[in-house]
């Protein structure tokens, strides 16, 4: 009987802690968020994933068909690397909406 009051006992203060760690790891501080919603690409710094790319960065001088050379990865079909002004931008090629961010620091 001792032993199943002490299993029980056991079992309550995990199934308390439990939620308690998980809110604790909602606390943590993201820098790369802030850093993303201050710093974007393109000749402001204000593009952001998710924005679409202005018509006149779309065209195909801007395209970067050497990303293997610039050390960029694959772009996914129906994307390609942009560059504006140093900055990578991974762009979808029928919208222009902007997936992915390679900033020059």
């Amino acid at each position: 009987m001792n032993r199943l009051n002490t299993l029980s006992g056991l079992l309550v203060a995990a199934a308390l802690a439990v939620p308690a760690i998980s809110m604790a790891q909602d606390d943590r501080h993201d820098d790369r968020r802030t850093e993303q919603s201050v710093h974007g690409a393109g000749p402001a710094h204000a593009w952001h994933k998710g924005d679409r790319l202005p018509d006149s960065y779309r065209d195909n001088k801007y395209v970067v068909n050497d990303w293997q050379s610039r050390h960029l990865r694959q772009p996914p079909a129906g994307y390609h690397w942009v560059n504006v002004n140093g900055d990578y931008v991974l762009a979808a090629v029928a919208t222009g909406v902007i997936a992915d961010l390679l900033l020059n620091k």
